[in-house]
């Protein structure tokens, strides 16, 4: 069964409304509309599950989505909790913006694991600027990976700004500039990150911009159809009558392969000479080694907070009540001893501390190995 829209299908989509021009109805979606909505977020949240895997390190999944119409007071009065938002402005190729809603405790899980945690050290924390640049960082690379995606799907270069990130309760001081006037998109995905998520992540658009995403898959399609009725048969001025048997014989014999999901919509052609090769993989060993490397550059704009600690010491309640003005106390090392630098609360080297300029710094003199950072 083809995964072609049908030309009554495509007529719907087309269809005017009133006679006035316009692609049905303004302030809502067709069937139609829905499922190829449904399976633009589909096949770009799957490109972003992978990006979010290679930051995590964690097994990511994302169901198929549900898509529904509301507006800002529907918002309102479903959600009565905090979530965190993030907008992505398509500057290339599409005009508009969306936004991705997460909830406050998946954004911790989310920023903990991409800072070395183990997802669970920043639940009782408060969410900061440096949890909202780290989710930030995070939706900049997934939503690139979904640009690359529909890039392919419509056949033209998509771009995207540096995606924005805050908190937003969807009241109506919060309502985001063009999410006001018109019906909004959602579009429910299920995520499971690991055993740490279990949760739903939200895409929010103006519905203007989620019929020009479906204009675009449609004119694709339809050029592709075009273009695939057009094309002349292969070998089609070699045949003769004698030898069509030999025709039917190499067509009995050749493979057909369906695949299971193809987002454009296009047959692939039968080819009747298969080069078969042996599979060639490689060294486990050597890839890890290289998706090392360029996960790191993934966050490399991701804020940290570096302490120097001179020493640490344990008194009972009596004692510190006790100080005031003037009072030494004593650390649990000596001086000149070198001075431990912590990332993040966790030790990373040892220096000791110089001074520049009438201010204080430290010099790094060794890098804790990290197996002894436990």
């Amino acid at each position: 069964m083809s995964d072609m829209l049908s030309q009554a299908e495509i007529d719907a989509l087309l269809s005017v409304n009133n006679g006035n021009g316009d692609i049905g109805n303004k302030n809502d979606l067709l069937p139609q509309e829905k499922d190829a909505l449904g399976e633009i977020g589909n096949i770009s949240m799957g490109t972003a599950a992978t990006t979010l895997y290679n930051l995590l390190g964690q097994k990511v999944a994302i169901t198929t989505p549900k898509v529904d119409i509301l507006d800002w007071d529907n918002l309102t009065d479903e959600y009565n909790e905090a979530h965190v938002a993030v907008k992505v402005e398509y500057t290339n190729g599409l005009e508009g913006s969306n936004l991705l809603v997460l909830r406050v405790v998946d954004t911790k899980i989310i920023t903990d694991l991409m800072m070395g945690g183990d997802g669970t050290s920043s639940a009782d924390s408060d969410l900061s600027d440096l949890h909202l640049s780290a989710i930030s960082e995070a939706m900049n690379q997934m939503v690139g990976s979904a640009s690359t995606s529909l890039s392919e799907m419509f056949n033209k270069r998509i771009d995207i700004s540096p995606p924005k990130a805050f908190i937003t309760k969807f009241e109506e001081e919060d309502r985001v500039e063009g999410y006001g006037d018109e019906k909004l998109v959602r579009i429910m995905f299920k995520i499971i990150v690991g055993d740490l998520i279990n949760s739903e992540i939200m895409q929010l658009m103006p519905i203007t911009f989620a019929k020009k995403l479906v204009e675009n898959l449609i004119n694709v399609r339809d050029e592709e159809e075009t273009g695939q009725e057009q094309a002349p048969l292969a070998n089609s001025g070699g045949n003769t009558a004698g030898n069509g048997q030999n025709e039917n014989k190499i067509l009995e014999n050749t493979p057909i392969v369906e695949d299971d999901y193809d987002y454009k919509g296009v047959n692939r052609s039968v080819k009747s000479n298969i080069n078969v090769q042996p599979a060639q993989f490689k060294d486990f060993d050597d890839d890890l080694i290289t998706v090392e490397k360029k996960n790191i550059n993934l966050i490399m704009d991701v804020p940290l907070e570096v302490t120097v600690e001179l020493g640490r010491t344990k008194k009972i309640i009596k004692d510190i009540l006790e100080l005031g003005p003037g009072s030494i106390i004593e650390l649990d090392k000596l001086a000149g001893d070198p001075v431990d630098i912590l990332v993040n609360g966790k030790r990373i080297a040892k220096g000791e501390v110089v001074v520049i300029d009438e201010s204080f710094g430290v010099r790094i003199t060794d890098i804790v190995h990290p197996s002894r950072r436990l």
